[in-house]
């Protein structure tokens, strides 16, 4: 996920504008039963980031051991080779999430998780660096997924060429994706994921693409690709999830007619409103809320991409080598910024070694953000686990009474009514 703060606040920035779409008649109509009752519970989740997809600032440990210019997948298997890269990953991969962070996960109150995978995973891609082995303990996760009661949602993190350019897609840079053979490879992998891992008990969902940058892509291409995606599962029992490719939670009222099972994700993350103070915080997270309850699909925050956390001060955030707009210190593609506080103490470590003001305002604007989601279908926060994210981390904020356990729970109730 993260690196998603490479995007401008600016187009951020839309998914906050008051929407004047007026939601249609849901048009929700199961062909087969489902194995959520989406609509009718609240879907409550975590993402496991950084798992099968890395991510520089959920695992900086990974790259510290690497040269400088390793800043995503791509590179980490370029620069090390398939042998070298393939020994070190699949440690990570065994290791990073453990079968009790499920049950964890669960006795914390929630039915769902999203894991992100990228295409290299599913199919070869004999034109790239990465290597493969990810996908065997994708299996793994998904029993015991079945194991403690848990809903999947599989993403697709990472296609061919980048979807948006950022870290988490795979590779960063510029984005590829949408030309050549890119969309066919992406639906051969989707079809490849249905095939394999649809009929599995646990899987409930399959998310087409994660974040794919429209303005870039096209949107039309998108909107295409999302009803090809849909195409190959509508005879399945599975919820199709699409992403607003950016092009705000409000306008996809008018695509999808006469198709059925279908879940928007929109993202939430602003980097303008780094400046804002606490009350404005929980005012934007309400009023998105309101937003999502204007759509005629099921709606949900599959990643909040400001998280708990109140600054972009967490190491590696914007990238391996970029620095935080909130300490001024962000350099990328020559873009800047200005102070507005300093990191320290934010930057890595444990919630609990933050002051206590601004602990205490975390857990406010997570609770804002579960009461606005939760007008919708529901949320999946990211992320479960890091290296040492205050903020960002489910695991550690749990464990600190920040976030709410059980997630039904409230210690600021009633923020957003």
């Amino acid at each position: 996920m993260l690196s998603k703060t490479l995007l401008s606040s600016a187009l951020a920035a839309l998914t906050l504008l008051p929407s004047t779409s007026v939601a249609a008649p849901l048009e929700q109509f199961s062909k087969r039963d489902l194995k959520f009752n989406y609509g009718g519970e609240k879907v409550r989740g975590v993402n496991l980031g950084g798992w099968f997809v890395l991510e520089p600032w959920i695992t900086p440990s990974i790259f510290d051991a690497t040269p400088e210019n390793v800043v995503d997948e791509y590179t980490y298997c370029q620069t090390l080779g398939s042998g070298e890269a393939y020994s070190r990953l699949s440690k990570h991969w065994d290791t990073w999430i453990s079968e009790d962070d499920l049950h964890q996960i669960a006795a914390a109150g929630m039915n769902h998780i999203r894991i992100p995978i990228g295409y290299w995973s599913i199919i070869k891609d004999d034109n790239a660096p990465y290597v493969q082995g990810a996908y065997q303990f994708l299996g793994r996760a998904l029993d015991w997924a079945q194991g403690a009661g848990l809903k999947v949602m599989i993403d697709l993190h990472g296609a061919p060429y980048s979807q948006n350019g950022f870290d988490n897609s795979g590779q960063r840079g510029g984005v590829g994706w949408g030309q050549g053979d890119s969309i066919s490879r992406t639906i051969a992998a989707l079809n490849q994921l249905r095939d394999d891992m649809g009929n599995h008990p646990a899987v409930s969902t399959i998310e087409l693409i994660n974040e794919p940058m429209g303005s870039s892509v096209g949107i039309d291409k998108v909107r295409q690709f999302y009803m090809d995606g849909w195409g190959n599962l509508r005879d399945t029992n599975l919820v199709t999830t699409f992403h607003d490719a950016f092009a705000g939670v409000n306008a996809w009222n008018d695509w999808g007619s006469g198709m059925w099972n279908l879940m928007l994700d929109t993202h939430v993350f602003d980097g303008g409103a780094l400046q804002q103070d606490i009350n404005s915080h929980v005012g934007s997270a309400c009023g998105f809320g309101n937003q999502m309850t204007q759509n005629n699909k099921w709606t949900i925050s599959g990643e909040w991409t400001a998280s708990g956390a109140l600054s972009d001060c967490t190491r590696y955030l914007n990238g391996r080598g970029v620095g935080a707009r909130y300490d001024g210190s962000y350099n990328f593609n020559g873009a800047s910024s200005y102070y507005i506080g300093s990191c320290e103490n934010l930057s890595s470590g444990s919630i609990s070694g933050v002051d206590p003001t601004t602990r205490e305002n975390t857990g406010r604007f997570i609770e804002a953000q579960l009461d606005a989601y939760e007008k919708a279908a529901g949320w999946i926060f990211w992320t479960w686990k890091t290296e040492g994210a205050p903020g960002w981390d489910m695991k550690d904020l749990l464990q600190n009474g920040v976030f709410p356990n059980p997630v039904t729970n409230r210690n600021h109730p009633g923020q957003c009514n």
